[in-house]
């Protein structure tokens, strides 16, 4: 018997590369938001496409590639600090004291100060605006901060509410209401297009998924073949 069945059981696979590569992404959109921020504080005066300018010379001249090398520096370091030497982010809690344990603010204070005078240097922004950006560097570094533990809150949330949802569905699961577990099964999509890789919440999100598509795909019928059980035992 062929098992109709759409899920790609390793599309959510979670090793410690999909979760730095989810920080470097998740953290460099916060870096990024922070720092355009910023310039615009620092330099209330200038016009739109002045700041933008700015900002694009900076990320010419070695920002964008300098932030990500900051990010990845930092896990590394900050995983040997909360005692992840091999093996993945076990919950939130390890990937946020990680960022903060590797100097993330330390790096980003040094690459800014780095990064400005080459483009002063290279002759794209003058003596004045340069030193009034290193002047205000506070602003953006605190913005830096400020956003990550914005980030990490959000993370929290999502991660509860996932692990919320996956409760409910499991509960209409025992009852058989199937139109109550399509809700909570939307809900979990929607929660996984931005949570961060966490082993084991993606797991029982996982399992769900294949669970409520055989039972969908099945004529909403609860009484499972062996083969289609079995399936399910892949992910446990």
């Amino acid at each position: 018997m062929e098992i109709n069945n759409n899920i790609d059981l390793d599309r959510n696979l979670v090793n410690a590369n999909t979760q730095k590569k989810f920080l470097e992404s998740t953290i460099g959109k916060t870096i990024n938001t922070a720092i355009d921020i910023g310039i615009r504080t620092i330099l209330p005066n200038m016009v739109e496409d002045q700041v933008i300018n700015i900002k694009d010379n900076l990320l010419n001249y070695g920002l964008k590639e300098g932030i990500s090398k900051t990010i990845n520096d930092a896990i590394d370091l900050g995983k040997s600090a909360v005692g992840v030497v091999t093996g993945n982010f076990e919950n939130i809690s390890q990937m946020r004291n990680a960022v903060k344990s590797g100097g993330i603010i330390d790096g980003m204070s040094s690459l800014l100060d780095t990064i400005i005078d080459k483009v002063k240097q290279a002759g794209l922004i003058n003596y004045t605006i340069a030193q009034t950006i290193k002047q205000g560097k506070n602003i953006i570094l605190n913005n830096i901060e400020n956003n990550i533990e914005n980030t990490f809150d959000k993370q929290y949330a999502s991660i509860e509410n996932t692990e919320k949802y996956i409760s409910n569905w499991k509960n209409y699961f025992e009852e058989k209401n199937f139109k109550g577990m399509e809700k909570e099964y939307n809900k979990i999509e929607k929660q996984l297009k931005n949570i961060a890789p966490i082993e084991n919440t993606i797991n029982e999100a996982r399992k769900i998924e294949i669970l409520h598509n055989l039972i969908k795909n099945n004529g909403q019928d609860f009484n499972l073949t062996q083969e289609q059980i079995e399936l399910t035992k892949k992910l446990t």
